[in-house]
């Protein structure tokens, strides 16, 4: 008889997106004529970087060429794009990174699931409440947690509420934890981590040991020139951090994929018998054993990011979908929601009005202003009560959906 990993049987419910197309799908199956304007899910709308687009087609033609032809690359990612990140995202900011201690990938959610695979079944695991999901689940299907209890969470996690009353900004554990998965800018509240508040929790991590899963997705979009891009702006963050990112959002690669995880060499752990292992060498191992690399072409297009027209153009494409927070924060404030986020971050977190539940605001709005948003509740028991909406849309749908949103809420 074939056995399962039923770890998988302990998850409470459907993933969250999928579940919210679920509930779309069905509505537009008996509302066909209904314009449905999506504001949940945080994909990105508008087209590639034509220097992007220009370098993957260079890249193609590159592949049809027999002396120009590449097949199996270095797992790792390619030395070209690797140079180009450490010295536009790290040294820029006076950071010290190696090429070589920054691992291609064709994706940040991706990686922070595996990176469990380097890491023990018994450490004390911290997550922020509200919460990126992706933390939670792969945590449950590694085994690394106990049953979901009424609200959601799961035996064996640590879970730091972040809410209006708190400023957003959590506690240090009351009781020592082994790994800690903080999220900056945040998804879903869109809320920053200032210098003090990352100096903070990496002291927390020195003194307890503790290792920090850093994810920086949305870096690109913050325009606070006090906010860090990097964990390791920190000093000492080296020692105890790993850090995500993604080309995702400030590019346009959610369909293209490609992303990266930095792992310094300084990062070391104890095992049960006192030996000191490299992380570095663990995680390269994996990805050696686990990932055949991103391809060729997508990563010549991700190193055109970085090109004087790659940086102009990227960074159009923020500069429109920040605006777009804007219209969509100054359109729920004006009609005397209180709001969070949108500024440093292309989400907005809001109260629900009229004492909602989140899943019942998702409804509401669907049902009467054909609008699609996040409940705040899958995020997190701590989620219950906000709503998230993205600004990754065209102008015409978001100045549409404030003004649906403020003739269902006035």
């Amino acid at each position: 008889m074939t056995a399962v990993n039923e770890n998988f049987l302990k998850l409470k419910a459907g993933y969250l997106f999928p579940e919210i197309a679920r509930r779309v799908n069905s509505f537009v199956e008996s509302h066909p004529d209904a314009q449905v304007i999506k504001l949940g899910i945080g994909d990105v709308t508008e087209p590639l970087p034509q220097a992007v687009i220009k370098a993957m087609h260079a890249a193609v033609d590159e592949m049809g060429d027999r002396s120009k032809f590449r097949g199996y690359g270095p797992e790792q990612g390619y030395a070209f794009l690797r140079d180009k990140i450490a010295e536009h995202d790290f040294a820029s900011r006076g950071v010290t990174i190696s090429a070589d201690e920054i691992f291609i990938s064709d994706g940040s959610k991706c990686d922070t699931g595996n990176i469990l695979d380097i890491l023990g079944k018994d450490n004390h695991i911290a997550v922020l409440d509200p919460v990126y999901p992706v933390y939670v689940d792969t945590n449950v299907m590694a085994g690394h947690t106990g049953s979901a209890d009424s609200e959601g969470r799961y035996q064996g996690l640590i879970y730091l509420p972040v809410t209006a009353e708190n400023d957003f900004t959590p506690e240090l554990p009351d009781e020592p934890v082994d790994v800690i998965y903080l999220c900056y800018p945040n998804n879903p509240t869109g809320v920053v981590a200032t210098k003090e508040t990352l100096t903070k929790w990496v002291e927390y991590a020195r003194e307890h040991h503790a290792l920090i899963l850093f994810d920086a997705a949305y870096e690109a979009f913050i325009t606070d020139p006090e906010i860090p891009h990097s964990i390791y702006e920190i000093e000492g963050a080296q020692e105890v951090a790993i850090e995500f990112r993604s080309f995702s959002k400030n590019a346009g690669f959610t369909g293209t994929r490609c992303a990266f995880t930095v792992v310094p060499k300084s990062l070391m752990v104890t095992t049960s018998t006192e030996k000191q292992v490299s992380l570095h060498q663990l995680w390269n191992r994996r990805q050696s054993t686990k990932f055949n690399g991103v391809s060729y072409i997508v990563q010549r297009g991700a190193e055109a990011v970085y090109s004087p027209e790659g940086q102009e153009q990227s960074k159009a494409l923020i500069a429109f979908y920040l605006d777009n927070a804007r219209l969509l924060r100054e359109g729920l404030e004006a009609v005397g929601i209180s709001v969070y986020g949108g500024v440093n971050a292309p989400y907005v977190w809001l109260k629900t009005p009229q004492a909602f539940t989140s899943w019942d605001f998702f409804d509401e709005l669907l049902n009467k202003a054909h609008l699609v948003g996040t409940p705040g509740s899958g995020f997190g028991a701590s989620g219950e009560g906000y709503f998230r909406l993205s600004a990754f849309n065209s102008r015409e749908n978001i100045e549409e959906a404030v003004k649906r949103f403020q003739k269902i809420v006035s």
